[in-house]
């Protein structure tokens, strides 16, 4: 608001001391009813310029935008004169009447005020509000290519873990073994297996689900990795329900408890604590750090791939910090994104 404060301070002076030049012959002029016509043309360009940002906003992002571009420019424009006209009768020839006795109103010279301030707003609306509605959708568009293309990898490095073959053989390895000592547990061991690959697949061309589609991927994933590791591996949710309707990068939290199992080790004696819980508007992820004595290899997607999301979808930053003891990473809770 203020930067266009600013430039309707600096457009009206200009195009003010042009006129009192060309009749004049000289900037050096000031008369007290002077100034009073240069504060009326003031708040005229405050009030249009303001307004052309909503008719920009309105004709780019409502069911107006699908007409053809002559017809919407036309549209535009009459839209934009109209206003012009109203602001010029409602916030300059009235004042003047009411303020400025000596102005000889004639209709000559009102017609000459609506229609050198009716160009005004078309050459404002056209050249530069327009311009830079053009700009700002151009610059969103290429970032949801960006957020999307980012989507897309994680969605790739998330089922090129799952589908990795060592993956799939534990867990048909589980399966096997479980159909023979509780084939009721089995059962279930399959159905998460498969709510996994599902939610994965769902979600893939989202650039945001709400966090009760996340909880529900990373409870069954946690199913699977603790019919594996036992009490090896403990995951702890404490997401108050209000919260489920916020929403994150998909896969994100998945790829959090992956990458804290993939860098520490657990065991009976010391197993790997993994805690999701919520403050204020974000989702804490947390755990224990017990480093594993053999380096494990990085794709380097993980972390770096939510970071890059957020920075594509939000100016919240995910927030990454290590204590002695813990590793935690923050991630802002949003609502509903769409481009």
């Amino acid at each position: 608001m203020f930067r266009r404060v600013y430039i309707a301070a600096l457009t009206a002076i200009a195009l003010f001391y042009t006129v009192v030049f060309i009749q004049v012959g000289s900037i050096w002029f000031f008369e007290l009813e002077a100034m009073k016509e240069l504060l009326m043309f003031f708040v005229f360009l405050v009030a249009t310029f303001w307004t052309h940002e909503k008719i920009a906003s309105y004709f780019s992002t409502s069911p107006v935008a699908s007409l053809s571009p002559k017809a919407r420019a036309l549209l535009e424009g009459i839209v934009v004169v109209l206003l012009s006209a109203v602001y010029s009768v409602i916030l300059i020839l009235i004042p003047q009447y009411l303020f400025i006795p000596t102005i000889d109103f004639t209709p000559r010279g009102i017609r000459l005020n609506l229609v050198a301030t009716a160009f005004i707003a078309l050459f404002f609306y056209y050249f530069v509000e327009r311009e830079r509605w053009k700009s700002k959708l151009q610059e969103e568009l290429l970032r949801s290519e960006q957020l999307q293309k980012e989507s897309y990898k994680a969605q790739f490095e998330s089922l090129k873990s799952q589908i990795d073959p060592h993956f799939l053989f534990n867990s048909l390895n589980i399966l096997g073994a479980l159909i023979y000592k509780e084939p009721g547990k089995a059962v279930q061991f399959l159905r998460q297996l498969s709510k996994v690959y599902r939610i994965v697949l769902d979600s893939n061309k989202e650039q945001t689900v709400p966090l009760r589609t996340e909880l529900e991927l990373v409870q069954a994933y946690a199913f699977l990795l603790q019919t594996r590791f036992g009490h090896n591996l403990h995951i702890q949710i404490d997401v108050p329900p209000e919260m489920k309707d916020y929403e994150l990068p998909p896969t994100a939290l998945q790829m959090l408890v992956e990458n804290a199992i993939k860098h520490n080790g657990y065991n009976s004696e010391a197993p790997l604590t993994i805690k999701i819980y919520a403050m204020g508007q974000n989702l804490i992820v947390a755990n224990n750090l017990q480093p594993r004595l053999e380096k494990q290899s990085s794709s380097k997607v993980g972390l770096q791939n939510i970071i890059n999301r957020y920075n594509y979808l939000t100016d919240k930053q995910v927030e990454i910090s290590q204590t002695t003891n813990e590793f935690i990473v923050k991630l802002p809770l949003l609502k509903e994104y769409k481009v």
